[in-house]
């Protein structure tokens, strides 16, 4: 399906952006939607992922947390905070190792320097996978990370093998081909 099709079909099926399907086939690969649990989504904004959880998995709980605003979603609480503050938010604080799936679909504002985005990239990845070790389930709990392709990303993924037991890279039909934008997938079981 041609890139611009992909916004067309997400516009046509109500979703606020084309975003879900990249989210849609890797969700499908992993089966991590099957079951009702609580789900955070990191770097929201403008709430396609949580919207798309809330559709494929009704009974689960979303929390979606954001800098940016994020129109209000039926059944989805949404935080407009820095990632970095999240454990002020009592509502997600309390339920620390509790949540079955950790998505983030968030990334840097790039400058067009390359070595100060890699770092940036790397940096925000890091920060988003130290937050979903500490929120998720440690016995199925399943984590979906946007990240880029780039020399950074080897030690990415090695950190991320340190915290799950299965550790995939997905590039979605509906990321854009030229774009080195791909998602990490991490599982403790």
């Amino acid at each position: 399906m041609h890139a611009d099709n992909w916004a067309i079909r997400a516009k046509q099926e109500g979703f606020r952006t084309r975003a879900v399907y990249k989210l849609d086939e890797i969700a499908n690969k992993t089966k991590v939607l099957n079951k009702k649990q609580y789900v955070l989504d990191l770097g929201s904004a403008p709430g396609g992922w949580s919207q798309y959880v809330k559709k494929k998995s009704p009974l689960s709980e979303v929390f979606a947390i954001d800098i940016l605003n994020m129109e209000a979603l039926d059944g989805v609480h949404f935080f407009q905070q820095s990632i970095e503050e999240i454990d002020r938010i009592e509502a997600i604080n309390i339920l620390k190792e509790k949540f079955g799936l950790v998505i983030s679909d968030i990334a840097p504002n790039l400058t067009g320097i390359n070595a100060i985005d890699v770092e940036n990239i790397y940096e925000l990845n890091s920060l988003t996978l130290e937050t979903a070790n500490k929120y998720l389930n440690k016995s199925n709990g399943s984590f979906i990370m946007k990240t880029f392709q780039n020399n950074m990303l080897k030690n990415l993924r090695k950190k991320m093998e340190l915290s799950f037991k299965i550790v995939q890279t997905f590039k979605p039909a509906a990321s854009k081909k030229q774009s080195g934008e791909i998602y990490l997938y991490g599982a403790y079981k």
